[in-house]
């Protein structure tokens, strides 16, 4: 009778228990290829949201510079014994760049989303701008403003610069943008003036982004056609009055992404490809995303003359 009873309890084969083991596993690795599939896509859009934010932040800035660009602050009548406008020389022409008060003048990159090599290793984001990397477009933007708090100077001009500079440390080599903002210091009793940084307001080579790979700045002008040759100061009759035939800026700004963005590296014969204005365009192969903000810029004081 015992023994009958002991043939009659219910149990798990080995057969039965390894089954069982198979199908957790299955389970198990389906959940987590899900929980992986979930984390990469929300990883990838985290980051495509952040580049965006901070894209338009460092956008946003230049805009607000570009649309000064050209601006003439007049007083007119007051009784605070200050000239009705601006008496602050102008120095324009046949003049560098860097001494220029011309109202927004851009420089071409010269080899536009080129590897950060050779001299640009020797320089330092702290040298003087008109010094710095040419990897991408560089702007110069000019304005006046006024503070009468200021006896001996109430009148003030200012010239902003954006440029990008190459930068090395932990995360390795790449390009950063940084703006620089210089006085144009001239009293109420002189003719003469100079550029200047050590203003409260001035400052130069500060960071505003990192991993920058290209900056691009296109000038149109009342039609919205590409000014050419490019609006800059010199001998070029015609560059110099394509200075103030500018009525807009085409800008676009390319990021990348600090950390790994896709799974697999782009091959050589099928690269990723990141398109600029007219030609200008970057192929790239690792596994950063790249992601642009376009944006077209009207400028609002610049006219027949300063």
């Amino acid at each position: 009778m015992k023994r009958n009873k002991l043939k009659n309890i219910a149990g798990l084969t080995l057969l039965e228990m390894l089954i069982g083991v198979v199908i957790s596993s299955i389970m198990m690795g389906a959940i987590y290829t899900t929980y992986s599939v979930v984390s990469n896509s929300y990883g990838q859009v985290t980051e495509r949201a952040k580049i965006s934010r901070s894209g338009r932040d460092i956008v946003e800035m230049m805009m607000r510079d570009i649309r000064m660009a050209g601006f003439k602050y007049i007083l007119g009548t007051n009784g605070l014994g200050y000239p009705d406008r601006s008496y602050l020389q102008f120095v324009g022409g046949d003049v560098s760049i860097a001494e220029s008060h011309d109202p927004l003048i851009i420089e071409k990159g010269e080899n536009a989303l080129g590897p950060v090599e050779g001299s640009h290793q020797r320089i330092s984001v702290n040298d003087h701008p008109d010094e710095g990397s040419k990897c991408c477009d560089r702007i110069h933007i000019v304005y006046d403003d006024f503070n009468q708090n200021d006896a001996t100077q109430p009148y003030k001009r200012y010239k902003i610069t954006y440029f990008a500079a190459p930068v090395t440390d932990g995360d390795g080599q790449r390009y950063a943008a940084f703006k620089t903002v210089r006085s144009w210091s001239q009293p109420l009793d002189s003719e003469t003036g100079q550029w200047i940084d050590d203003c409260p307001e001035c400052y130069v080579g500060e960071k505003i982004r990192d991993h920058i790979v290209d900056i691009e700045f296109v000038p149109l002008d009342a039609e919205g056609r590409v000014l050419s040759p490019l609006p800059q100061p010199g001998t070029d009759t015609n560059a110099r009055d394509n200075l103030y035939k500018i009525r807009a800026i085409d800008l676009r700004i390319t990021f990348r992404s600090k950390s790994n963005f896709y799974r697999f590296k782009a091959t050589n014969d099928k690269p990723r490809f990141v398109k600029g204005l007219g030609d200008r365009g970057h192929n790239f192969e690792d596994t950063k995303l790249r992601d642009s903000v376009v944006v077209t810029i009207h400028t609002r004081n610049i006219g027949s003359g300063i």
